[in-house]
């Protein structure tokens, strides 16, 4: 496939999905970094061999979601856009997400409309940012938002890395949203864009309830890494009313704990306050 002109790189951070990427890998326009989470399905080898425009780094072991920092720190253009192993941008799309950018100095982060599966249903957190409450800023090029799905996100290099790209304490699965406010917090502009297309034909998940378990996990350890602590208690009461998925997820959020505390950092008033409203938006 054709390059974007060399402003933005694709990073794609995978562990045991080869034949998802023979489908997604030639796809990417270039340049491209996998980086491996400690594959032993011979990820980087073959991928070595059969797509040469990819660069190929490996991690060693998994490291979830931070995986793609690596990537970050070792492209050499302004913009990076990420995908998953089993996503790829529609044609067109990354060059017209560097236009925006470069026309728009305070944006950090473009979420994208990501199209589900061959029937292209429009993923629902893409019609939460569209239809986000945060209004849309004069110098940014669409909504508001404070989140975002990595597979359909374009960071500025500069910016993501300011913020200390994905963190080891959510590791992965909702990953996005401390990323996002941080980038908030420190003035930065994220907006959803309608026209930069993504595509992300996901397997169906292989454990429905351990991924809820996760995500009760991932999103309590997030609030004590950036929310006041009422919205903590708020959200383990509710984990505790979901029933054993919610008290599974409270479990293992124990251990990553001590760490996400040593990292807490309550957001400015009005980040917090725009997070606010957007949760209040959500469960209306």
């Amino acid at each position: 496939m054709t390059d974007n002109s060399s402003r933005v790189t694709v990073v794609v951070a995978t562990m045991n999905r080869l034949r998802a990427l023979q489908r997604s890998l030639p796809r990417h326009p270039g340049p491209v970094i996998l980086v491996d989470n400690g594959s032993t399905d011979g990820t980087p080898g073959f991928v070595r061999r059969h797509f040469p425009h990819v660069r190929a780094v490996e991690a060693g072991r998994n490291l979830g979601a931070p995986a793609r920092n690596i990537g970050v720190k070792l492209a050499e253009t302004p913009y990076v856009a990420f995908a998953d192993d089993d996503s790829w941008w529609a044609g067109g799309a990354l060059e017209r997400a560097a236009d925006l950018f470069d026309a728009h100095p305070r944006l950090a982060l473009l979420g994208a409309r990501v199209l589900v599966g061959p029937e292209e249903r429009l993923d629902p957190v893409s019609e939460l940012m569209r239809d986000s409450p945060l209004g849309v800023d004069a110098d940014l090029p669409g909504p508001s938002v404070l989140g975002f799905l990595a597979c359909g996100a374009v960071v500025r290099r500069e910016a993501f890395l300011e913020a200390g790209g994905f963190d080891d304490v959510v590791f992965f699965f909702g990953e996005e949203e401390r990323l996002a406010v941080d980038l908030a917090a420190r003035g930065w502009g994220l907006a959803y864009v309608d026209d930069v297309v993504a595509h992300h034909h996901p397997a169906p998940p292989r454990d429905p309830a351990g991924r809820q378990s996760l995500a009760v996990r991932n999103a309590v350890l997030t609030a004590v890494l950036r929310r006041p602590w009422r919205v903590v208690a708020l959200l383990s009461l509710d984990a505790v009313r979901r029933g054993p998925r919610g008290w599974h997820g409270l479990r293992t959020a124990l251990p990553r704990l001590r760490r996400a505390l040593a990292q807490r950092r309550e957001l400015p008033p009005e980040v917090e306050r725009a997070r606010r409203l957007l949760d209040n938006g959500y469960k209306s």
